[in-house]
């Protein structure tokens, strides 16, 4: 068997930066198990499946398809930039000739779009909740130590854990913090986190950024993802709520790092936009 695959680098416009998913043209139905021994195999924070719903769909000519995620060791309800990136193969790659294209999800129907130089997603809008720091005390010091945290939200959508740090806190001091994520695990007791999101108040006079990010998941097998979609619909929420702006510029800060703009809408969902460049096209071979 041959599926036509591609590395895409996504929420940037540079080979080797952002966050790279790997993306599946599925032609007929696949094994349940290959799914994961394909994602397993390609090792990256996300692999996604894009299948075709019915006989007679075509990838350069139809305008919905299903969409599954995978990381190297289990199915995710949610990704954003493998959204993106299954969008860019199919809008840059196969020419796809629709504006608007729609993936049918384990979290509904996502819609991504055109616009410019970028792709814009359609992502629900993920609330995070005050939390009981006793909870995740060991938690939150296994993440940052002894820095000083100025909030701690919980978003059940994504079974993240929100630590925003002190305002005190430029980018820089994010961005170098020395994280040891697989010692989450043993910590983390109430078994309702899958993610960490660290998060810090950007400045966004001028082109600033309104906010900065890094993201952990070890418990899908990712110990840090270097940028995330599904988490800036979580960090959209909150940090429009405390800057109270919808349309805001995010920087995840990871060692890739990755751009994100992101517009809060009234509907309840969030617009999420970003580049992305195709770094490598093949196929699987079994």
């Amino acid at each position: 068997m041959q599926i036509p695959i591609f590395t895409v680098d996504a929420f940037t416009n540079r080979p080797f930066s952002g966050n790279p998913a790997a993306v599946c043209l599925l032609e007929n139905d696949l094994g349940e198990d290959l799914h994961q021994k394909i994602a397993t195999e390609m090792n990256l924070s996300e692999t996604a499946f894009i299948r075709k719903l019915k006989p007679g769909d075509d990838f350069t000519k139809s305008s919905c398809f299903g969409l599954r995620w995978f990381t190297p060791v289990s199915e995710v309800p949610l990704c954003g930039h493998a959204t993106l990136a299954s969008a860019a193969v199919l809008f840059h790659v196969q020419k796809n000739t629709n504006s608007v294209l729609t993936f049918v999800t384990l979290s509904g129907e996502l819609k991504a779009r055109q616009e410019k130089d970028h792709i814009v997603l359609d992502l629900p809008l993920c609330t995070a909740y005050p939390q009981d720091l006793k909870e995740v005390e060991e938690l939150i010091k296994a993440a940052v130590g002894d820095m000083s945290v100025q909030d701690v939200r919980y978003s059940p959508d994504i079974k993240s854990l929100l630590v925003r740090l002190s305002d005190t806190y430029e980018r820089s001091v994010l961005e170098e913090l020395k994280v040891s994520a697989q010692h989450f695990l043993p910590v983390e007791k109430t078994g309702k986190v899958k993610g960490v999101i660290l998060t810090v108040k950007g400045n966004s006079s001028g082109k600033g950024y309104d906010f900065y990010s890094r993201y952990f998941a070890p418990w899908y097998g990712v110990l840090e993802d270097p940028v995330c979609g599904s988490a800036h619909a979580v960090l959209g929420s909150y940090w429009s709520e405390q800057l109270g702006k919808k349309e805001m510029l995010a920087f995840q800060c990871s060692r890739r790092g990755g751009e994100l703009k992101i517009s809060v809408r009234s509907d309840g969902r969030v617009d999420i936009a970003g580049q992305s460049a195709v770094v490598l096209k093949g196929n699987l071979t079994f």
